[in-house]
């Protein structure tokens, strides 16, 4: 296996290629989503997925092996005041790049502010839950919303508890509203609940165009909808929730392929044409949907379809360390390496395993991982990146992605915790993130 201190220089030198990316103008620092890139900064230059958010996250890894250089800090109190200075005007909510991505930075950070987008939050919100300005008719009824852990009502709820967890004002609140709108948008399945992506009463058109569609994982669709309701369940001492929760689960279990000891969902329900009917990433995949189970676990459920969630969560990684991930078996399976559908978000997910439980297998097929982003990193001096692939353009290889969520900064993070897992052992810190805090027992 590849020595911790092969993970480490790569991650460094993917970080130090990324810290060159950053750029200043005079509302502070931005980074592209690729390079090259001409311009100025992107629309979206402050969220967690492709801004300079997601760099704070970085920044929260890197400080558990050394302090902050001079340049790290600079950047650091750069993003913090860009984060602080839009909260009172930001009509943004969601996890990727609105107020719920802000929670997690300025967590991230150690940074003031989360009673303001605690507030901002609260203030946005309707009765019956958050509009999205993006979702517009015709293709939509008029002030949509949506359910979802990235976008939607589960996203500010997971955001309000981790807020919740860390003594925000106003957070139980936030989070004791935005989980009654959740109940109130559930959908009876013959086993269990369910909750789409965009409650049925706002979806006549999509629903005319592409009938009963649902993206039933972590990202989208039911898992992180329903262990959002989890973990607020047992923060909150609220048994209803939990039991929503579980009821989900019970639905989704339905919806899977358990054969050969293992549990993977499709990512979109009905299948696409020309589309694998898999994927085993954490955005549609069990990596993600694994965090589901962790969180029934952390909320005191014992059994879901007579399995217990313990269970249900050794039965995704099952079914990820069978699939042939990482290899890139044909065009269009496994092109990518980032964190959000690709090798280093499902290694996070094994490290989280391995720290929880301790079963070795875990470790190992992490390193399996590790390796494959060794081996495909590209290298200039002491500066690394990564390219990822979309079959289905005329151009198939993309430019280098710079930021946390489908770049070089979030696979950075994760090779150095890998490096740092392997060197110190199970008992090593987990930088706690409002998306996964409850993975690893404490």
């Amino acid at each position: 296996m590849t020595d911790p201190d092969t993970y480490a220089d790569l991650g460094g030198a993917a970080w130090r290629w990324v810290l060159d990316q950053v750029r200043w103008d005079d509302a502070g620092p931005w980074i592209p989503v690729s390079v090259p890139h001409e311009g100025e900064a992107p629309e979206d230059r402050d969220g967690m997925h492709s801004g300079i958010g997601g760099l704070a996250h970085v920044l929260a890894e890197v400080r558990e092996t050394r302090p902050w250089t001079d340049e790290e800090q600079r950047l650091a109190d750069g993003i913090a005041a860009r984060i602080q200075g839009g909260l009172a005007t930001t009509t943004a909510y969601s996890y990727f790049d609105g107020l719920v991505s802000d929670l997690g930075v300025l967590g991230a950070l150690g940074a003031d502010g989360a009673g303001r987008a605690v507030a901002r939050l609260a203030e946005l919100a309707t009765d019956d839950g958050w509009e999205q300005p993006w979702m517009t008719p015709p293709r939509f009824a008029p002030h949509a919303r949506v359910n979802d852990a990235t976008l939607g009502t589960a996203a500010n709820l997971l955001g309000a508890v981790w807020a919740l967890r860390h003594g925000t004002p106003g957070a139980a609140a936030l989070a004791g509203k935005a989980a009654d709108i959740l109940l109130a948008e559930r959908e009876p399945a013959d086993a269990g609940t369910n909750w789409s992506f965009l409650p049925p009463r706002f979806t006549e058109q999509v629903r005319a165009e592409r009938g009963d569609m649902q993206m039933p994982n972590w990202s989208h669709g039911l898992a992180g909808i329903a262990a959002a309701l989890a973990v607020a369940g047992r923060e909150l001492d609220r048994p209803d929730l939990v039991e929503a929760a579980r009821s989900g689960a019970e639905h989704l279990v339905t919806l899977g392929d358990t054969t050969a000891g293992g549990f993977v969902v499709p990512h979109v329900i009905p299948g696409e044409p020309d589309t694998d009917e898999v994927t085993f990433t954490w955005c549609h995949g069990p990596a993600g949907t694994s965090l589901l189970f962790t969180a029934l676990e952390h909320a005191g459920v014992a059994d879901v379809a007579g399995e217990t969630p313990a269970q249900w969560h050794r039965r995704c990684l099952r079914s990820i360390r069978t699939s042939g991930v990482p290899e890139r078996l044909r065009p269009g399976f496994w092109d990518n390496d980032g964190r959000c559908c690709g090798t280093a978000g499902v290694g996070e997910v094994f490290l989280d395993a391995w720290q929880r439980d301790g079963v070795d297998d875990d470790l190992v097929f992490a390193q399996v991982l590790g390796e494959a982003l060794v081996e495909r990193a590209l290298l200039e001096g002491d500066r690394a990146w990564w390219r990822f692939t979309e079959h289905r353009a005329d151009e198939p290889l993309l430019p280098p992605g710079v930021g946390w969520m489908q770049g070089a900064a979030g696979i950075a993070a994760h090779l150095m915790r890998l490096a740092r897992v392997l060197r110190e052992g199970r008992t090593t810190p987990v930088v706690a993130r409002l998306d996964t805090w409850w993975n690893v027992r404490a």
